[in-house]
């Protein structure tokens, strides 16, 4: 019942969107992932890592099977669009048989399976439609927030990221200096977060096919949840991003009257009063907080309980992501801090409700949502004061991540499984 209720409540969310797109004239998510069917899809590689992880409840035959097909029509579709010269340069040359099989899959399993085989297939196919949804989902979110929000508060970010140093500025001089070998890479990186995320949820469900079931937490939970809520703040707190804000420059967005003036990365915008300010209805306000770096930090901390290469993994692709949101200019500082607080606190938030809400999942939740919405407000009506005192205001943002990051961890340790002590044999008593 509860899968039941989550499909049809993810049904009608897809459904509100699709309609709201139709409304300004785009397709919806629905209609976007229709078209994959067919059409080269935007993002083959996510399609092949949606196809993983419906592969997790197969055996390693029907595995071989699966993805010995989706290459197949993969070739096929490669072969028609040579005959008929179909362009591919709005999307990639594969990808189409990895969403054919999932979905073929879901017909097996509604045709051909019966009873808890059904159920177990029905979830792994509905996990990996999810990914491939909430894709979709996504950047319909971000065309309604460039839709609904002509104005933005780009000024007042950046002036309380003066508190921090204005990192996006620093770290933009030295991606640029650092050539396009490192800018390829942190691209390679910022753009595949949701196939490194499939890595990390594959070791977690590797025992799903033997055991028959599913965890009760693991990454694509948090993973999808942090993507559905993350966006209704960019609607209460609509940000572009210093490249768009700030910069017309390669990287920039090329000219026009929307940037304030060409300053990002040379120049360190100046301490003035900051307005709301009008942009364009194309680009999305999708930085505070940067669901990049949310995402990023869930990877990290899920994959501490892999092995050593899987925890060095996810420590560079954290280090990466934060590189690459700052160096090329998507997000200010005082995002990164916003996102690392809300990630913590949904993870937080997922794991408690999992543990029944005890005292203390209910009071790491409750502190972890406190802190991020004083962040927004400082960063709304505090911004000068933050920007005219760096040197308090500065350490105390730190120090309020810190201090969330510190009491996740504490918290987590209590909810680590106790080993119970050996029980000792009675001594004997000895014989006289």
């Amino acid at each position: 019942m509860l899968w039941a209720t989550a499909g049809v409540a993810a049904l009608g969310f897809l459904v509100m969107l699709e309609i709201v797109a139709r409304r300004y004239g785009l397709p919806g998510p629905i209609t976007n992932q229709v078209r994959e069917l067919v059409f080269a899809p935007k993002s083959g590689p996510l399609l092949y890592a949606s196809m993983a992880l419906m592969m997790v409840v197969l055996t390693w035959r029907q595995r071989f099977i699966a993805a010995g097909a989706a290459i197949g029509i993969d070739v096929v579709f490669s072969l028609v669009r040579w005959a008929v010269d179909a362009r591919t340069t709005d999307g990639q040359p594969f990808g189409n048989g990895a969403l054919w099989v999932i979905l073929g899959c879901a017909v097996i399993a509604v045709t051909r399976r019966t009873g808890r085989e059904r159920v177990l297939l029905l979830k792994g196919v509905g996990l990996g439609l999810l990914l491939v949804a909430g894709r979709k989902t996504g950047d319909t979110w971000l065309l309604i927030t460039s839709k609904t929000r002509p104005a933005v508060l780009d000024q007042y970010v950046a002036t309380a990221d003066h508190a921090l140093g204005n990192p996006s500025w620093l770290a933009g001089r030295i991606v640029e200096a650092a050539g396009p070998i490192g800018a390829h890479v942190l691209d390679y990186v910022y753009v595949q977060l949701a196939v490194a995320a499939v890595v990390v949820a594959l070791y977690q469900l590797r025992n799903v096919a033997v055991e028959r079931r599913f965890p009760r937490h693991h990454l694509v939970r948090a993973f999808l949840v942090i993507g559905l809520l993350g966006p209704a703040i960019y609607m209460i707190f609509p940000v572009v991003g210093p490249v768009f804000a700030y910069g017309t420059g390669a990287f920039g967005t090329g000219g026009g009257h929307w940037p304030v003036a060409d300053l990002w990365p040379d120049t360190p915008p100046p301490i003035t009063t900051p307005h709301p300010m009008p942009f364009d209805e194309i680009t999305p306000r999708n930085c505070m907080p940067s669901l990049h770096t949310a995402w990023a930090t869930v990877i990290f901390v899920h994959s501490r309980k892999g092995p050593w290469i899987l925890r060095c993994a996810g420590a560079f692709w954290l280090i990466a992501t934060l590189s690459a949101t700052l160096g090329f200019g998507y997000h200010y500082g005082a995002d990164l801090i916003a996102g690392v607080v809300f990630a913590l606190t949904v993870e937080a938030a997922l794991r408690a409700h999992d543990r029944g809400w005890d005292r203390p999942g209910i009071q790491l939740v409750t502190y972890g949502a406190t802190v991020f919405a004083a962040l927004l407000v400082s960063y709304r009506y505090l911004p000068m004061e933050m920007a005219q005192h760096p040197w308090v205001a500065g350490p105390l943002l730190i120090l309020a991540m810190t201090s969330v990051v510190h009491r996740y961890v504490w918290t987590a340790k209590l909810w680590e499984p106790k080993a119970a002590p050996a029980q000792q044999p009675e001594p004997q008593p000895e014989l006289v």
